[in-house]
């Protein structure tokens, strides 16, 4: 008899998201993007392994939600460049004479 688990999380954008736990999945692991949310189901032979998976899944969850939430900050960053200010005071046709 196999243990089953099915995880259920919304997210902003969850096609990204799952996109970003998609390459952590086991053979025992499937991630979809289902009505707009991140369904992952796992499938393990014995509750341990269940439960291993689980934690496992979890941590790479927010990572994943880390990483999205990165890349939607980098894109308003890319829309919005900011002024860093002058890169050098000095004259860079200016040469200086040290004798």
């Amino acid at each position: 008899m196999s243990r089953r688990a099915t995880i259920r999380t919304s997210h902003d954008d969850p096609e990204l998201v799952a996109r970003a736990l998609r390459p952590d999945n086991t053979d025992e692991m499937a991630t979809e993007v289902e009505d707009g949310a991140v369904v992952t189901r796992i499938e393990r032979e014995t509750t341990g392994g269940l439960h291993s998976n689980v934690d496992d899944y979890v941590v790479n969850l927010e990572v994943a939600i880390d990483v999205a939430r990165t890349g939607q900050h980098g894109a308003e960053q890319r829309d919005r460049p900011q002024d860093t200010g002058t890169v050098s005071d000095a004259d860079s046709n200016t040469t200086h004479d040290t004798s």
